[in-house]
């Protein structure tokens, strides 16, 4: 019983993992930001995304507006990952999560707007919002590959 209630509390606090407000603004003045996916057999692929962003649902948003391979892997398997590198250098992390595709909806509706802002010709064809499950640091060192 207690393994059982154990396995739940670590399953409830993975779930919780969220982006420091540094990581965030560090995302932010990266701009574009490496982002990865596998197909259903294990293919990887990894592809530059610069509209990607907190949401106000408090995942990670990132609004496909070419993203071919890339959203035929979440098709095939939901799961993602990409990393942020302070701009110093000092730190880094990746990030892993599941993710959902939208494409109707307030939220998609929302994205279509910022994608328009930047530029009325981006088709902002959907939604991919990205729920944060895990969290390691990758900086070289003694903490390199221990989640946060």
């Amino acid at each position: 019983m207690l393994l059982i209630i154990i396995i739940i509390l670590d399953l409830v606090i993975q779930a919780m993992a969220e982006l420091t407000a540094e990581m965030l603004e560090e995302m932010k003045a990266t701009g574009i930001i490496s982002f990865a996916t596998a197909s259903k057999d294990g293919t990887p692929n990894v592809v530059p995304v610069g509209m990607i962003f907190k949401g106000d649902d408090g995942n990670i948003w990132l609004i496909d507006n070419y993203l071919n391979k890339t959203l035929a892997n979440l098709k095939e398997n939901p799961k993602a990952a990409f990393y942020i590198w302070t701009r110093d250098f000092s730190e880094s992390y990746q990030i892993k999560g599941s993710v959902t595709i939208e494409n109707s909806g307030a939220d998609y509706e929302k994205a279509v707007a910022i994608a328009h802002s930047k530029k009325e010709t981006y088709p902002a064809k959907n939604l991919i919002k990205m729920k944060v499950e895990e969290i390691f640091y990758v900086t070289p060192g003694d903490h390199a590959g221990k989640k946060l």
